[in-house]
């Protein structure tokens, strides 16, 4: 199909190749020959009247127009890819399709993995791909090259859809022998003591972290051990005097497998809200609605955080006030 003399077919050829800025890659991503991508590269020129991705010392770059066609590109076939998965004989036992997400292991652990149990049941055709959350992770909404995003709230991207899914809050962790820190924990004492963190260098600083760091600054803890991964903490405080601050739901799963105890800060600490986000096009879709139901209907059976925290509420603010957009953590 042609429309304006432009070949329709070659847009989804140009998503790739102004992703990729490399012929072979494209070829690879579309499943074509190195030879017949540089073929549609070669008509897309002849179009456009421009070169679109030239060599700029060892590296492909795009051009100015090449450049300006990114969000245009992406928008048509996102609202094309939309319009087409709209149809009225919608049947989850019979969809066959695949989802990306991007989720933090933490949301995994607590919430999403039951959430894919049960579409499981229901929608066994159905494949995923989870990713760690990133700084690209808007962008890469925006683009269609993620479905869903689940993160806190103040990250969420304001032109694109959202619901709210749960509410966490923070507490410490420390071995079940420490026999410096009690029931509770106050500042002076959070200050004082050696700290297991998290950090990943795909995800920036978490959003704790973040927030400790403004509010107190960054040096005012000193960090002993620093690791990639939120199940880890709580296994670093065993058989030391450490402290590792956990989401408050995630916490209380470790306490029958590990010799630990969670501490109650007596100090305020950051609300953290979850939600979910999905790009606005989406809305109509009967697949990415279908999914997002299943989401939202299992966040609304989960307790509530000071029934699944087995001391109590944790003092808590919101956080969206403190936290930075480029925080990634969660």
């Amino acid at each position: 199909m042609r429309y304006q003399k432009l070949d329709l077919n070659l847009l989804s050829a140009l998503k790739v190749l102004l992703e990729k800025k490399n012929v072979t890659r494209a070829g690879e991503e579309m499943y074509v020959t190195q030879s017949a991508m540089s073929g549609i590269l070669a008509r897309l020129r002849d179009y456009f009247d421009d070169p679109l991705i030239v060599q700029v010392g060892r590296k492909m770059e795009l051009t100015p127009l090449a450049e300006s066609l990114i969000e245009p590109v992406n928008d048509v076939l996102l609202r094309i890819d939309a319009t087409i998965a709209t149809r009225p004989d919608f049947d989850p036992l019979a969809m066959r399709r695949h989802f990306t997400i991007v989720v933090s292991d933490y949301v995994s652990s607590v919430f999403l993995c039951e959430v894919l149990r049960r579409v499981h049941s229901k929608a066994p055709g159905i494949t995923w791909r989870l990713c760690a959350p990133s700084e690209r992770a808007p962008a890469q909404l925006e683009s269609g090259e993620v479905d869903f995003i689940i993160h806190p709230e103040q990250l969420a991207s304001i032109t694109q859809s959202h619901e709210v899914l749960f509410e966490d809050s923070y507490v410490m962790a420390v071995a079940r022998d420490n026999q410096q820190i009690g029931d509770t924990i106050s500042l002076e004492q959070y200050l004082a003591a050696s700290h297991v963190t998290f950090q990943s260098s795909s995800q920036g600083l978490p959003m704790f972290e973040t927030w400790f760091g403004r509010q107190h600054g960054e040096d005012a803890r000193r960090v002993e051990v620093v690791t990639n991964s939120f199940h880890v903490l709580p296994q670093l405080v065993v058989g030391t005097g450490r402290v590792a601050t956990l989401h408050a739901r995630m916490a209380s799963t470790f306490l029958q497998g590990l010799p630990i105890r969670l501490v109650r800060p007596l100090f305020e600490v950051p609300r953290l809200v979850e939600v979910l986000q999905w790009h606005r096009y989406r809305d109509q879709d009967p697949g990415n609605q279908w999914v997002r139901e299943r989401i939202i209907e299992m966040a609304r059976q989960i307790p509530s955080l000071e029934a699944v925290h087995p001391l109590g509420a944790v003092p808590a603010k919101p956080a969206a006030s403190v936290v930075p957009l480029r925080a990634a953590g969660a």
